[in-house]
């Protein structure tokens, strides 16, 4: 199943949204331009590499430029290619704009990134001893995408699914997504490492424990604070 977009107007501009779709493509293009052994060793500084981030917590001093707990953030905003990066933001744009628009967009800004660093987290737990750079906004997405199945269980989805494109409720399309990235992150442990992340360059257990901070943090960050409607609603349109 592929989301295509959602029926699920907003009333108000996602700012922090936008922004955060346009500084990971911005990011993406400044990877592009570094020859392949300059931008393996930018992974292995701005991202997460879970063997550094364990030697960190343990009072070990990581000789590079960035302290080894801030790659829990500047990872976020690296990808692996063009496919992961356009899915990542198709992913945002469908469902960050609507918790944005319930959170309000500091609150929204300082979710998202709490969920990108509990998602890493996640990750770095079951492959503490790994050397492969773990990266992506996938973890943090996946935390926007836990607050809204709470708040909209039953908003359309537009899913394109084999050839056809059918609407589904969001409890369903989330669901099933979850229980994917929970199956299939327990069928990876034990598995070999891979280039990217750990089992296949997927890193499943920072999507299921970003869902997880998602639709715990969500309620608290205030995604079910009464709000009025407002005229000139905007959809979900990437």
């Amino acid at each position: 199943m592929f989301p295509l977009s959602d029926e699920n107007p907003t009333y108000t501009r996602p700012y922090v949204t936008i922004s955060l779709i346009l500084l990971n493509l911005v990011c993406f293009v400044y990877e592009l331009s570094l020859p392949p052994e300059q931008l393996d060793q930018f992974f292995h500084v701005a991202a997460v590499v879970p063997r550094e981030l364990s030697a960190s917590f343990q009072g070990q001093v990581i000789p590079q430029g960035l302290p080894e707990w801030s790659t829990l953030i500047t990872s976020q905003f690296l990808h692996g290619g063009w496919l992961h990066v356009l899915g990542n933001m198709l992913y945002l744009w469908i469902f960050g704009n609507n918790v944005e628009d319930k959170l309000g967009h500091i609150k929204f800004l300082v979710f998202y990134l709490l969920c990108g660093i509990v998602a890493g987290l996640a990750q770095w737990f079951f492959a503490q001893n790994s050397s492969v750079p773990s990266l992506g906004a996938s973890g943090a997405i996946a935390g926007v995408m836990g607050a809204y199945i709470l708040r909209f269980p039953q908003a359309k989805i537009l899913t394109l699914i084999s050839f056809f494109a059918v609407r589904v409720p969001a409890i369903l399309f989330l669901g099933i997504w979850f229980v994917q990235q929970a199956f299939y992150g327990v069928a990876s442990l034990g598995a070999p490492s891979n280039i990217g992340m750990e089992s296949g360059g997927v890193a499943y257990w920072a999507h299921a424990g970003g869902f997880v901070i998602g639709a715990i943090l969500g309620p608290l960050f205030g995604l079910f604070a009464d709000s009025t409607a407002r005229p000139g609603s905007q959809g979900s349109r990437f």
